[in-house]
């Protein structure tokens, strides 16, 4: 060897590592991961079927049916079909009469359509600032907003977890008020063993497929009240006295019903009662499959002390409609939150990339233009409200989930954080 190659080979030997070259880890195989999956097969086909044989389509047995079932697992005597969770609000508050010059107290972080079926009454939404911890209404703030116009409460029970309803309650005794739950996602769900509208004036349900149950779209009212429920009945069916179904049997069934009030079209087909009442013999099948992924991301999320996960308040049985956690790797402010969102942003965005599909949890309507303008709401007032408009995130919670799913989008979000 020549003096030159000897120098270079001294010299590569004495530059080189001491140990083999690391490799970059193999990515795992990419997966798509929807946020939900509707639980439907050839029994809500054949309930389908059936009805589209019989050529009663509107408001019949079916529709009883599911009723019968709703108000079963509610431990309720009544339980009124309509189209929706949003026509279900809307019904109630006509059934209670609420209109121009009242005012509803209701969460300043819940989906949209609770504080819309105030203004669609004709009444002002209150909004209340919400316990940061789950997500719900905070009671203690209740009190201070009450006046000589406020008639009611709408305590939402968010993403299945129930709202402090002994707290609400006691306000709304102190102070004469009702208390309707805007229950949309709590089906299945209990506060001290007690059902949605069991401890309330009434309770209203959605069947939206983002739901544990669906039935495409569709709402129920379910209450204890028997004149509200008859007024109910009354009302959904453009204020007739007597329902099309009843009517049809009756001896002068070619009569049409007496009208002796102003009335809505919220009638719920008979094609959605079928699959409706299909859906709720799988309920304690899919509250149990939805309890077991939500105990799943509980384990393995554990370790992440960026994300603050869900905490169902004490005495209560959470149904587990949604999976939804707070994006915090430090402790959130009002000034802190521009900054936060586009880093909670940043990581849904990864997610999606790597297919896992994500949502905000929902959002707050404090925050939303239509209401922060109109009523000059302030996010000093409601600062719980805007950190989780802001920083909550939802991950995909689909009854029947393989763990390998699980374990796969819990991978990819650590590996989201750790960026």
């Amino acid at each position: 060897m020549t003096t030159a190659a000897t120098t270079a080979a001294t010299t590569a030997a004495a530059t080189a590592p001491t140990t083999a070259p690391t490799t970059e880890p193999t990515a795992r195989p990419l997966r798509q991961i929807p946020i939900c999956r509707v639980d439907l097969d050839d029994r809500e086909q054949a309930a389908v079927c059936e009805v589209l044989q019989s050529g009663w389509l509107v408001q019949g047995r079916q529709v009883a049916a599911f009723e019968q079932a709703i108000a079963a697992e509610c431990d309720v005597p009544h339980a009124i079909a309509t189209t929706s969770c949003t026509t279900a609000l809307q019904l109630v508050l006509a059934a209670l009469d609420v209109g121009p010059g009242d005012e509803v107290i209701v969460p300043g972080f819940t989906w949209v359509a609770t504080a819309n079926a105030v203004l669609h009454a004709g009444a002002t939404p209150v909004f209340c600032d919400i316990d940061l911890a789950t997500f719900n209404l905070d009671p203690s703030r209740l009190e201070s907003l009450v006046t000589e116009r406020t008639v009611g409460i709408f305590a939402v029970d968010l993403f299945g977890a129930m709202a402090p309803l002994d707290a609400i309650n006691a306000v709304a005794e102190r102070r004469g008020l009702w208390v309707v739950e805007d229950a949309a996602c709590a089906l299945g769900s209990r506060a001290n063993g007690k059902a949605p509208g069991s401890a309330t004036t009434a309770a209203c349900f959605s069947f939206h497929p983002r739901k544990s149950i669906t039935t495409g779209e569709g709402g129920m009212v379910v209450t204890r009240d028997a004149a509200l429920a008859d007024r109910c009945r009354v009302l959904r069916n453009h204020g007739a006295s007597v329902s099309d179904h009843a009517r049809h049997g009756s001896k002068y069934g070619f009569l049409l019903s007496e009208f002796a009030e102003f009335g809505f079209n919220m009638r719920m087909t008979d094609l959605q009662g079928a699959i409706g009442a299909v859906q709720m013999e799988k309920l304690p099948r899919i509250l149990q499959d939805r309890a077991w992924c939500a105990a799943f991301y509980e384990e393995r999320l554990a370790a992440l002390p960026m994300l603050r996960r869900p905490q169902p308040p004490a005495g209560t049985t959470h149904s587990w409609q949604s999976y939804v956690a707070l994006f915090a790797p430090e402790s959130p402010t009002l000034e802190t939150l521009p900054r936060l969102e586009q880093a909670r942003n940043d990581v849904l965005t990864t997610l999606a990339d790597r297919g896992v599909t994500t949502r905000q949890g929902t959002h707050a309507p404090v925050r939303l233009t239509c209401y922060r303008e109109r009523f000059d709401l302030p996010p000093e007032e409601f600062p719980n409200s805007w950190l989780a408009d802001g920083l909550s995130l939802s991950l995909p919670l689909l009854p029947g989930q393989p763990a390998d799913d699980l374990a796969y989008v819990v991978d990819e979000l650590t590996d989201a954080l750790a960026a």
